[in-house]
């Protein structure tokens, strides 16, 4: 059975990530190669909203009993083959858990350009889980 008490805080605390990582998507990339504090701010923020959709991920398959995920990129593929995410986000979603792994792993050498990128071309796929977990789980 699945844990909506703690589904809902985590989707909370996503949707609040995503809104502080959407109102500094407009920043530009001297910002973030001039201003540390800004770089680690909207990094770490990714992070978080990113940790959050794996840790969201990981309760659902075991609340579900879905296959057991092989790592991070595996909890999306699980999903995906569960019917929970589309299948045409795979690749996105997978790099999601990738890109958790390089802050987490090599985080002195996140390139501010590819935070940039992020930051304005992603936000989507954050907003597509929180959604997913709300119309499948919340609603």
């Amino acid at each position: 059975m699945v844990d909506k008490e703690l589904l809902a805080e985590k989707t909370k605390l996503l949707g609040e990530y995503i809104g502080d990582l959407e109102e500094k998507k407009e920043v530009k990339l001297s910002a973030l190669l001039n201003d540390k504090v800004l770089r680690r701010y909207i990094e770490r923020t990714l992070h978080l909203a990113v940790e959050a959709c794996l840790d969201i991920g990981s309760h659902l398959i075991a609340d579900l009993k879905l296959r057991e995920p092989e790592d991070y990129k595996d909890i999306m593929t699980v999903l995906v083959e569960a019917g929970y995410l589309p299948k045409k986000k795979l690749e996105q979603l997978k790099k999601m858990a990738q890109f958790r792994n390089v802050i987490v792993h090599d985080y002195a050498r996140v390139d501010p350009e590819i935070l940039l990128a992020i930051l304005r071309k992603n936000l989507d796929d954050l907003r597509l889980f929180a959604a997913m977990v709300r119309n499948n789980f919340l609603s």
